[in-house]
């Protein structure tokens, strides 16, 4: 039996693709019944830990550019799901937080997210996880190399 050839980067990096394009396509099925797009997702996920975070911070997580950023966040005040304030420690930056309807509006459809997509067994979802955050440092490393 002959042996397969070594996996190329461009597979690694097609079934990374395929995977993403795959869970966001599933998650946004889930979340069209309740008018949630999959970037305003990720906005309320981050802001769901209460802590408030700066735009920035939330452009990043969201992987929007700051505009677009900005223009969701202003649908998602008008929605009354998040509030914008004045960081008091400097009063230059400002917070995003969810409201108290955008944390009931977030655990419902994160209830919702969780009860429909399918799921890996602990052991292998736990694997995942460890593989994929392995790679992003590994990335982010090289990235950081590269630029000095």
């Amino acid at each position: 039996m002959p042996t397969p050839p070594p996996r190329q980067p461009q597979d690694l990096t097609q079934l990374l693709t395929r995977a993403e394009r795959l869970a966001a396509r599933r998650l946004q099925s889930v979340l069209d019944a309740d008018g949630c797009s999959l970037d305003a997702w990720r906005v309320l996920s981050l802001l769901s830990d209460g802590e408030g975070h700066y735009m920035t911070a939330v452009a990043e997580a969201a992987f929007l550019p700051p505009a677009t950023l900005t223009k969701l966040v202003d649908h998602l005040v008008d929605q009354n799901l998040v509030y914008r304030r004045v960081d008091p420690l400097d009063r230059r930056r400002i917070l995003a937080h969810l409201t108290p309807r955008g944390e009931t509006y977030w655990r419902r459809i994160s209830r919702e997210v969780r009860a429909s997509l399918p799921v890996l067994s602990e052991g292998d979802e736990d694997l995942l996880r460890g593989l994929l955050e392995r790679l992003v440092d590994t990335l982010e490393q090289a990235a950081t190399q590269s630029a000095t």
